[in-house]
């Protein structure tokens, strides 16, 4: 089965084409055919960007003034006889969508009917700035790919296992009934397929061991997963909690906005925009959100940069050392996402002076393994530390074809 995989966001379509199916999930033997992104949609000029095994890659810069377009697009391109990889759109046998908040609704991913579009619709409160587009985008796929299944992949769904005393926070519970306060947790594909992925690399069923997962972009999120199952996990009602990130602040005293709102008369809105956009890395350096760009800049002798990295990486030992505790022990600690994956500065530093809860970390693994699979911990180290190349697209392709199949 080819399955399409669409993620919509506000201003972006991301896209990969995946041939799948229950017998190559279980052998692992998953095709990828392309993959790209349409992003700037309903600016004055979008980009495209499009890439395909042995077909020339696609970069255009054209007017895309709303999703139905881009969409399109996306289908064009995958049938285009000189850049595309399949002949006609009928060859699609099923889109996958990735949809932000589940509530508490989903705990796995579900066929799109009209019951489950409306819950996802009745979940827009929860995530109003994503859930609208991966609904919109739901229906632009049904109405160009109306006879195929659509397949609802949530990323809150695999955190639906955390327990009442870690979901709940210390307000009025009446709070939590009326307006489902709680943790929810995010990245939830990406820690899921870390969690498949480890089997692998340790050798053992996911039942027989207990993980670390560290998924770093832009967003980050720490998971504790026991024995298969999330049991806690960084980001909470919104992906704004937990470790400093690109552009958001992370764990906040909550009485610290309420004194900046004040001090600098901030709205609602402007206030959601200094936590959500102005804060974390390029907030505290001035500088950038890019972590790259800051190891640069600090490597220059800039303290603001240096600061940020410095704050970056002790928030997340502290995650490191807490879920630790929270599982009684690990396995294994997994880095994963843009900055996991590259970043052996930030691997380093977060786990040193953890070498008593037992992850000692090879610095020439690490530096060699840069953006690549493996181990970098030594090979006594009592906890294995893993880079892993995460793949949410993965993952909905593979639920898709579950969902199907009637075998999630």
């Amino acid at each position: 089965m080819i399955v399409l995989v669409l993620n919509c966001g506000s201003s972006s379509v991301k896209f990969q084409l995946i041939r799948t199916s229950l017998e190559d999930i279980e052998a692992g033997t998953e095709e990828k055919l392309g993959r790209g992104i349409i992003g700037k949609i309903g600016m004055t000029t979008a980009t495209v960007a499009f890439e395909a095994e042995g077909r020339p890659p696609v970069r255009e810069t054209p007017v895309i003034l709303e999703h139905r377009v881009a969409i399109e697009r996306v289908l064009s391109l995958l049938t285009d006889p000189d850049v595309g990889v399949i002949k006609d759109r009928s060859e699609i046998g099923a889109v996958g969508h990735r949809v932000v908040h589940g509530g508490e609704k989903f705990a796995q991913s579900q066929l799109i009917t009209e019951e489950v579009l409306r819950e996802i619709v009745e979940c827009i409160e929860l995530a109003p700035l994503h859930n609208p587009h991966n609904v919109r985008g739901y229906e632009i796929a049904r109405e160009l790919l109306p006879d195929v299944p659509h397949v609802a992949v949530f990323d809150t769904a695999f955190h639906q296992t955390v327990p009442e005393h870690a979901y709940l926070y210390g307000l009025p519970m009446v709070l939590y009934r009326r307006h489902g306060i709680r943790r929810y947790g995010f990245h939830g594909s990406s820690h899921r397929y870390l969690t498949a992925r480890m089997e692998r690399l340790l050798g053992r069923p996911r039942t027989e061991f207990n993980l670390i997962t560290c998924h770093l972009g832009n967003g980050c999120s720490v998971t504790a997963v026991q024995h298969g199952r999330s049991i806690d996990t960084s980001m909470g009602f919104t992906p704004l909690e937990g470790l400093v990130m690109g552009t958001r602040s992370g764990d906040l005293d909550p009485a610290v906005i309420l004194h900046v709102m004040a001090k600098e008369e901030l709205t609602l809105h402007e206030a959601n925009t200094l936590l959500n956009k102005h804060s974390g890395l390029i907030g505290v350096s001035g500088i950038s959100n890019d972590m790259r760009e800051l190891i640069k800049e600090a490597q220059r002798g800039d303290q603001h940069a240096q600061t940020a990295i410095d704050l970056f990486c002790y928030r997340l030992k502290k995650y490191i050392s807490a879920y630790y505790g929270v599982l009684g022990g690990a396995d294994a600690v997994v880095f994963a996402g843009g900055i996991g994956e590259n970043a052996a500065v930030v691997r380093e530093r977060s786990c040193d002076g953890l070498e008593s809860l037992g992850m000692i970390m090879d610095p020439k693994r690490n530096e060699e393994l840069n953006g690549r699979e493996g181990r970098i911990s030594t090979d006594d180290s009592p906890v294995g530390i893993y880079v892993v190349l995460t793949d949410e697209e993965m993952v909905i392709a593979r639920d898709t074809a579950r969902a199907i199949a009637g075998n999630l």
